[in-house]
C-alpha cells in the first residue's frame, strides 16, 4: 500500500514538473539549456503580449544602438513571428520570422509589401539585425526566438503573428504562407507596458472609405439598374428615380474613391490591385454620365446601340464594383461579419432582381 501511494506521488509530481516545464510566464527568469547568451537574462523586461497564445516577450537595450529580444511561444508546426510597424499595420512593415523544421531552426527577417506572399519577401526589410546573437529552439514544448536590433529606439507598434499548422517556409524561395492569427499592439519600453490596439490608425477614413464605396458602387448601383428595368411601366417616374439614385451612388463612389487616394497616402500601403479596380471603376461610372448627355431620342436608329452600350457596361461596372467591395474588406482585415453582411444585401438585391424578373416574364 505504502509502495503504490508512493507512486502515485512519484507521477503527481511528475506531471507537475512536466507541466511547469511546458510553460513559461514572466515569474519565471529565461533558462534556456546549451544556450550561451552574450547578455544578462535576467536583465530582460518580461511582458505577457498576447494572452490568446500565450505569447511571452523579453526584451532590454543591451547598448546604446542595440537592443534584444526573446519571443517565447507554445511549440507547434507553424512559425512565430514578430513585426515592427509604424502605423500598426502588417502591410509595410518588417518582421522577424523563426520555425523549426525537421532539419533543424530557421530564423529570417522579412518585409510585408503587400497581402499576396508573393510581396512578402524574406530578407529584406528596414530592420537592421544583429549578428551576434540569433537564436531559435525549442525548449520544454516552447518555442524561443531571440535577435538583436541595431538602433537606438525600436518601433513602438508591434505586430504578432502565428503560423497555419503544417505550412512551414521552405528553401529557395522560403515564401511565408497567410498568418492563422494575428494582432497588433503598442508597447512602451520605458515603462514597459504593452497593450492591444484595439483601433486602427485612420481608422474613420478606413470606414469612410468602405463604406461610400459599398454604398455608392455597390447598392446604389445596383438598387438604380433594378429600378430602370423593372419600373418601366411608370413612366417617367423610373426614369427620374434611376437617375437620382445613380447620381447618389456615384457622388459617393467619387468621395469614397478619393477617400481611398488619401487613406493610401497616409499609409503608404501596397493595393495596386485594389486602386486599379477602383479607378476602372471610376471611369465606367464618368462614361456613363458621359452617355446620358449624348443620349438620342427614343425614335432615333442608333438609340438601340446607345441602350446596349449603355446596358452593358452598367453590368461591368456592377461586376467589377461587387468584386472590388469584398477585395477591399479583405484587405481591411475586417473578418467574415463585413463580408456576410454585404453578402446578405446583395442576395437581398439579387432575390428581388429575381422576382421582378420572373413577374416580367410571366406578363410576357
Amino acid at each position: 500500500m505504502k509502495a503504490f501511494i508512493a507512486s502515485i506521488i512519484i507521477v503527481i509530481f511528475g506531471l507537475s514538473a512536466r507541466v511547469n516545464s511546458q510553460t513559461d510566464s514572466c515569474s519565471s527568469s529565461l533558462n534556456l539549456q546549451n544556450v550561451n547568451l552574450p547578455f544578462d537574462a535576467a536583465s530582460l523586461n518580461c511582458l505577457a503580449v498576447w494572452d490568446a497564445h500565450n505569447y511571452i516577450l523579453r526584451y532590454s537595450q543591451t547598448s546604446s544602438n542595440l537592443w534584444t529580444f526573446v519571443l517565447s511561444a507554445p511549440a507547434a508546426n507553424s512559425y512565430i513571428a514578430i513585426g515592427f510597424s509604424s502605423n500598426g499595420q502588417m502591410v509595410g512593415s518588417s518582421a522577424i520570422v523563426g520555425w523549426m523544421s525537421p532539419t533543424g531552426g530557421e530564423i529570417k527577417p522579412y518585409y510585408l509589401g503587400g497581402t499576396s506572399p508573393n510581396l512578402v519577401e524574406p530578407n529584406k526589410g528596414s530592420l537592421q539585425v544583429g549578428t551576434n546573437f540569433s537564436l531559435i529552439t525549442s525548449q520544454s514544448n516552447r518555442l524561443y526566438l531571440g535577435f538583436q536590433l541595431e538602433t537606438n529606439q525600436p518601433l513602438s507598434r508591434l505586430i504578432y503573428s502565428v503560423g497555419p499548422d503544417g505550412l512551414l517556409p521552405v528553401a529557395p524561395n522560403y515564401r511565408l504562407s497567410e498568418h492563422s492569427d494575428k494582432v497588433s499592439t503598442s508597447i512602451n519600453y520605458i515603462t514597459g507596458q504593452s497593450k492591444l490596439s484595439t483601433e486602427s490608425p485612420h481608422s474613420r477614413l478606413r470606414k469612410s472609405h468602405g463604406v461610400l464605396n459599398m454604398l455608392g458602387w455597390g447598392i446604389l448601383m445596383i438598387i438604380g439598374v433594378i429600378v430602370a428595368r423593372y419600373l418601366k411601366p411608370y413612366d417617367p417616374l423610373w426614369f427620374y428615380l434611376h437617375t437620382c439614385i445613380q447620381s447618389f451612388g456615384l457622388i459617393f463612389g467619387i468621395i469614397g474613391v478619393f477617400c481611398g487616394f488619401v487613406l493610401k497616402n497616409k499609409l503608404n500601403a501596397d493595393v495596386s490591385t485594389h486602386k486599379s479596380l477602383g479607378i476602372f471603376i471610376l471611369v465606367l461610372g464618368c462614361l456613363q454620365v458621359m452617355a446620358l448627355l449624348i443620349r438620342p431620342e427614343k425614335e432615333s436608329k442608333v438609340r438601340k446601340y446607345w441602350n446596349w452600350y449603355h446596358h452593358g457596361v452598367g453590368r461591368i461596372l456592377i461586376i467589377f464594383a461587387v468584386a472590388n467591395v469584398f477585395y477591399g474588406i479583405h484587405l481591411g482585415e475586417k473578418g467574415k461579419g463585413w463580408s456576410a453582411g454585404y453578402g446578405v444585401v446583395i442576395a437581398i438585391l439579387f432575390v428581388t432582381a429575381f422576382i421582378f424578373e420572373l413577374r416580367l416574364w410571366l406578363r410576357k
